[in-house]
Order: C-alpha cells, then sequence, then structure tokens
C-alpha cells in the first residue's frame, strides 16, 4: 500500500501529537497491552494535544442502553441476533478479530454468531466441506459477514502445502444465495474530501457473464453451440462458425436475465433512498444480446418508479427520463462525475470494471463496499453478505510477520461488519415484530453503529488515522484500532462529546495569483513532476515525493546534536 502525499495529509499530520496514555482510557490501554503480546510490535503512541480544545455538538448523539432497559445481556452486554462470520487469513484477518474483539465485545454478546473459517487451510482439510456449511448457514440466517480471502494460484499451493488449488468461493455463495446484485458504493468520512464529494452508488449484476464460462483450447475445425429446450421442443443451433487458425480458445457463457426486474427494483429503491440519479450501462450497440437488460431496466423504471424520481428532481441532470449510458461513455463520465450523486446499474464484467474505477477515483479500493444481495429460495427475505471490496492485504501481512510496523485503513471491514449486523437485527426484527426485547435490540445496534461511525469519522478527523490518510507519521494498524476503542466507549458509554468540532479535511487552494504564476515555467514544473508520478495517477507516492526533494536539495535534514 504505497502512502500517497497530499495535502490531506499534511493537515492530518497537524494535528497528530505526542503521547499521552491517558487518552486512550483504562480499557483499551489493557486492550492495547494484550494487542503488543499478539503483535510483538506497537506502543501506543498519539492523543491529542492538551491544548486542543473542544466547543460544538455532534450532529449525531448516541443513545445509552443499559441491563435496566430489558435487554437480553450477558455482563451487561446486549446479545447480537444471529449472524454468520467467515473468516479469512493474512493481514484483514488478523486487524479484524483485532476490531471485534475492541469494538463489538465490549458491548455485545455474539454468542449466537455462526463462524466458518474459509482460509485455504481450513477448505483444504475439510475437502471444501466448510464452504458448503457457510453457504448453508448464510442460506438459513440471510445475514453475513465475510473476511477476505485467498483464491490460491499454483504457487500458493505448492507454498501451503495444499492439496489443490481451491476456486473462488463467491461462485457457490453467489449461487447458494440466488445472488441478484453486487452493490458497490462509495464510502465517506464525514468531515473528509475524498474523490467523489456525494455518493456513488454501483449495481453489478451477480450472475452471468465472462465468470461463469465454458471454454477449452482447440485446433482447426467447426464449432457448434445448440440449444436443447427444458420442454422437449426441438433442438436448434445458436452458433456455428469455422475455426480456421490452429491454436484457438473457445469461450460460451450466458446471461441470466429471470431476476432482471429484482435488479432494477433494488436498484430505484436504493437511488431513491440516496437521492441520486439512476443511469443503466451497457454496451448493447455492438452486444446486440445485451438489449434485453436495458429494456427490463427502462420498463420497471417507467411502471414503477419514473414519477417518484421526477417529484424529487433526480432526473434533472439527465433530460428527465432514465439515460442509458455506453460502456465506452460511463469510463469518462466516472472520471468527470466528480461530485457524485448518482447511481448506475451494470452487467456482471462491466460492474467490475467499472467499479474498480470508481475505487480510484474515490481514493482506494478501501473506500467502496462490496455487498451481494440475494434472495431466499421462496423470494420472501433478502441474504445479505457484506465485505470489503479489497484483499488481504498480502503485503502489510509478511511486514507484520517480519515484525514490522503495519498500519492498515479498516474502513472497508467496519463498514461490511456493521452492514451484516444492522441487517441481522432488521430481520430479527422483522420476524419478531411484538417481542418488546427484539425491538430494543434492533435500536441498540442501529444506534451503535451511528456512534461507531462517528467515533471511526472523527479519530480519521482529529489528524490519528492510518498512515493512507495521515502519511508516514499515521498510527499503527494496532494504535488507530485502540484510539478507535477508547473514543466509542466515551460517545457510547460515558455519554462524553467533544467539546470542539472536529476539523474539517478537505484537499486546499493552492491558487497562486496570476500575476506570480507568469513567473514559473509550467512546462518544466508539469515535465518534474510526471517524471515523479510513476503510475501516471496524477499523484506521487511519499518514496518519489522523498526522492524529488533530496534531487531538488530542498528535503528537510537531520540537526546534528
Amino acid at each position: 500500500m504505497a502512502t500517497t502525499f497530499r495535502l490531506l495529509s499534511s493537515r492530518c499530520l497537524a494535528t497528530a501529537t505526542s503521547t499521552s496514555t491517558k487518552a486512550f482510557g483504562s480499557r483499551s490501554i489493557g486492550a492495547a497491552r494484550h494487542l503488543s503480546y499478539l503483535s510483538q510490535q506497537s506502543q501506543l503512541r498519539h492523543s491529542l494535544s492538551p491544548q486542543q480544545k473542544h466547543r460544538s455538538t455532534p450532529a449525531h448523539r448516541p443513545v445509552v442502553f443499559r441491563h435496566s432497559s430489558g435487554f437480553s445481556s450477558t455482563h451487561d452486554k446486549v446479545v447480537a441476533p444471529p449472524m454468520v462470520y467467515i473468516s479469512g487469513e493474512e493481514m484483514t484477518h488478523y486487524a479484524t478479530q483485532l476490531l471485534v474483539e475492541q469494538w463489538i465485545k465490549p458491548y455485545f454478546d455474539i454468542s449466537r454468531w455462526e463462524t466458518y473459517d474459509l482460509s485455504c487451510k481450513s477448505r483444504d482439510e475439510t475437502e471444501d466441506k466448510v464452504l458448503s456449511e457457510a453457504v448453508e448457514a448464510g442460506k438459513r440466517i440471510g445475514a453475513i459477514f465475510k473476511e477476505p480471502t485467498i483464491t490460491p494460484s499454483a504457487i500458493q499451493v505448492q507454498e501451503m502445502g495444499l492439496k489443490k488449488a481451491w476456486g473462488s468461493p463467491n461462485g457457490a455463495m453467489r449461487r447458494g444465495w440466488n445472488g441478484i446484485t453486487i452493490s458497490r458504493d462509495t464510502i465517506h468520512i464525514e468531515g473528509i474530501e475524498l474523490g467523489y464529494k456525494n455518493q456513488v452508488l454501483f449495481e453489478r449484476h451477480a450472475v452471468g457473464g465472462e465468470y461463469g464460462a465454458g471454454w477449452n483450447e482447440v485446433g482447426e475445425g467447426t464449432l457448434l453451440t445448440t440449444y436443447i429446450p427444458k420442454d422437449g421442443g426441438a433442438p436448434f443451433v445458436v452458433d456455428k462458425r469455422d475455426l480456421t487458425d490452429k491454436h484457438n480458445v473457445c469461450v460460451v457463457y450466458h446471461n441470466p436475465y429471470d431476476n432482471v426486474r429484482e435488479l432494477a427494483h433494488l436498484f430505484f429503491k436504493r437511488c431513491l433512498e440516496h437521492h441520486v440519479t439512476p443511469y443503466i450501462v451497457t454496451k448493447k450497440t455492438v452486444f446486440k444480446w445485451q438489449e434485453g437488460f436495458w429494456a427490463t431496466m427502462k420498463k420497471v423504471f417507467d411502471e414503477s418508479y419514473k414519477d417518484d424520481f421526477l417529484k424529487a428532481g433526480l432526473l434533472d441532470r439527465s433530460g428527465g427520463d432514465l439515460q442509458h449510458l455506453i460502456s465506452d461513455a460511463a469510463t469518462m463520465q466516472l472520471i468527470r462525475w466528480t461530485d457524485g450523486g448518482f447511481g448506475m446499474a451494470a452487467h456482471n464484467y462491466d460492474g467490475d470494471m467499472l467499479t474498480d474505477q470508481i475505487a480510484q477515483v474515490h481514493r482506494s479500493p478501501g473506500f467502496i463496499t462490496s455487498n451481494l444481495v440475494g434472495v431466499s429460495d421462496d423470494g420472501s427475505t433478502l441474504i445479505k453478505e457484506f465485505e470489503a471490496s479489497h484483499g488481504t492485504v498480502t503485503d502489510l501481512w509478511n511486514d507484520h510477520l517480519a515484525g514490522k510496523e503495519t498500519s492498515l485503513n479498516p474502513l472497508g471491514l467496519v463498514e461490511a461488519l456493521l452492514g451484516a449486523m444492522t441487517h441481522a437485527a432488521q430481520l430479527e426484527a422483522d420476524a419478531k415484530p411484538k417481542e418488546r426485547k427484539v425491538q430494543e435490540m434492533k435500536a441498540f445496534v442501529d444506534n451503535y453503529a451511528k456512534t461507531l461511525r462517528e467515533a471511526l469519522h472523527n479519530t480519521f478527523r482529529y489528524g490519528q488515522g492510518t498512515r493512507d490518510m495521515c502519511g508516514p507519521t499515521g498510527f499503527t494498524t494496532e494504535d488507530f484500532i485502540a484510539k478507535v476503542a477508547w473514543r466509542l466507549d466515551r460517545y457510547l458509554v460515558k455519554q462524553e462529546h467533544e467539546k470542539e468540532a472536529p476539523p474539517e479535511l478537505a484537499e486546499e487552494d493552492l491558487a497562486i495569483p496570476a500575476d506570480k504564476m507568469a513567473d514559473f515555467d509550467q512546462k518544466a514544473i508539469l515535465k518534474l513532476f510526471e517524471k515523479y508520478d510513476k503510475t501516471g495517477e496524477g499523484k506521487i507516492d511519499f518514496k518519489n515525493f522523498s526522492k524529488m526533494l533530496m534531487k531538488m536539495g530542498v528535503a528537510p535534514t537531520k540537526k546534528s546534536s
């Protein structure tokens, strides 16, 4: 994970200050000691400066629910509703276990959670039976949190001593849970400006396309794709082609469209809820078979949602109607529409590619969600699986194993965990609408989720974030989790609030007066910048920034003692 040097980093660095163990509170100090034992690396190092005075009331004021309110509890903890917890491996597994210990367990009894280990070792030892069990549990319970997992390469099979290269579990999950869509939305930190100013929603059709393709390498000959109707009708050839090359790869896939209506309803309801303008993306001008996707989405929109969007003024930017975007055009608009406030829906593969682009515009994959939405076999209940959109972060895991400091931003993991917990609470509340304890449990979970987000976001805003946000002096993985735990305890239990609003961290305007700009050689400046912008993304990471300063002879030097 490269540290991107941006003005946001300088603002974070300006608010980060010296060590004060008192700032963490006694509960988190104990937890931090436990973490030091686990990691053998990090000590608590940062806190607020004693000069920082705080004055305003936060927008969200959490409500305290105590044992006397009637909750079923163990040691004053709220009993969390049933949920499937799928554990993964490497750095994200390590970090998630820490945040569960410090952010979840102090407030919840999680004995009703069902945990399934989808690490490569576990899948290998059980001959992948654990995956089948996890899918069945998800179907039964309906709320799933999944840590990032590894799909082993041939090299990793040898390194781990596995029996085989176990495939991605995602296909089995999407089939088992009747997957409709993968919702991938931008995550925003209140008070910090990221890539998109307002939220961007995306629905990626969860089935079909290249991911389920059959293929083979063949030589010269004829390829026939034949359809045999289930009702006994006469078979017919879908495609016939003569292969004249000696080396060919033949690929066959299909796009199932039965659930596109359900996808449309989910998409348009969410766009209305989040007050964004919807767009449908295909390549139907060339890939004629994609016309059905657009036609179904447009029909559902016209029948059920157009009037609501017009009343809300959400079609003003799209000419008063639902607009179709060719995928090529969509890639350009994702770069241009940085104000956000829009949603897109697309086929499986297009959705995968376009949401990766959204992640890059919005800083990184850690700042977008990845939520699979399916439905029970009888169609009565939505099954939702929540996970971070990034992988296991192998490079940081290797550093951790080597005893080096790491700084993993857990934002995507936290959003996924909170999403699964709130969906689990909603399912139980819907199933037991007249049980007071269940309804109180749901109210506590909702309040807890809002309060944790506030604690998490404010920690970033006070300059106590991870290094991807605050530069080289940002908090380590363990310190950041401990700091958020301390702030969560203050907000949720002690009802202490910041007396002064945390700072707004936006990319500052570096505008230089026009008369001074004339003194600088802009072309030479651009050439110098491009020399150190190794990725061509308009950003310079810390390593290259340091090289540039040293090359220019303006890098700060250490003072001689």
